[in-house]
């Protein structure tokens, strides 16, 4: 029987204590697993929003003259090569030990992923992105975001697990070509409400528009730290810290960080 071919594609630009511990616990996972690890330190889509209808701001498309987040659709690339690719954001810390991912997502799924609203958010966090659903998707109208009190259906894009069948959702475009939809335009540009939009927003309309076979992963596979009951944080295989300006030094307190979800 052939083995299965997995790979973890990570983007990683700029410096950050946090971003080196959390990928070194990715390699590790990955040699625990026989899981080949890919490692994007510079800029290769270089994706820019429209500067005529832009309304792109911030630190990090000024600092590398592109969109950074959308960089990490540069793992589309490898599917042709790999049957499974998980793209796992630099600030998403791997416990020891953990299983392997890939087996939660088998062949009928096309995408695997966390949506937020079903993992055991804090009431704080609930009214957050009830807030940021209204912002993202209340506009996007043709498709069913299975609407209720928390707010849209939406995966976390910071853990994605791509199966070889998502190819057929790409229809042979390369990530660039992807991601020059003129659909995504508007999510590119930051158009409106979507000013603060990561691929996030694109992702999960696309899923939805496509009807992309995905499947609802565990919390454990995604535990926002912070946005989750810290007993509970303590029990995920994958914690992302994915807001900076809540941790210990802004991350940079790794040791701070690791003794709060040992």
């Amino acid at each position: 029987m052939t083995k299965t071919k997995q790979l973890i594609y990570q983007v990683k630009l700029g410096k950050s204590a946090l971003y080196d511990h959390c990928v070194k616990s990715v390699a590790e996972y990955c040699k625990q697993h026989g899981i080949e690890h890919v490692i994007q330190t510079t800029p290769i889509l270089n994706i820019k929003p429209d500067p005529f209808t832009s309304n792109r701001s911030g630190q990090a498309w000024k600092k590398f003259n592109c969109l950074p987040i959308f960089e990490k659709e540069n793992a589309f690339t490898y599917l042709k090569s790999y049957d499974q690719v998980a793209v796992i954001d630099a600030d998403i810390w791997i416990r020891p030990g953990a299983s392997n991912v890939f087996d939660k997502v088998p062949d009928q799924y096309s995408f695997g992923g966390v949506v937020e609203r079903e993992m055991p958010i804090t009431a704080a966090y609930q009214k957050k992105i009830a807030n940021y659903s209204r912002m993202q998707y209340a506009n996007i109208r043709d498709v069913d975001w299975k609407w209720n009190s928390s707010g849209a259906e939406f995966f976390n894009m910071g853990m994605m697990v791509l199966n070889k069948s998502l190819l057929d959702y790409l229809k042979g475009e390369t990530p660039l070509q992807f991601l020059s939809r003129p659909r995504f335009k508007p999510f590119i540009d930051g158009v409106g409400n979507w000013k603060w939009s990561t691929d996030q927003t694109l992702l999960n309309t696309w899923i939805k528009e496509e009807r992309i076979p995905a499947k609802h992963l565990s919390y454990h596979w995604n535990g926002l730290y912070t946005a989750i009951d810290h007993e509970r944080i303590r029990e995920c295989n994958f914690v992302h810290f994915f807001l900076k300006d809540k941790l210990p030094a802004g991350g940079e307190n790794v040791e701070e960080l690791m003794r709060r979800v040992a």
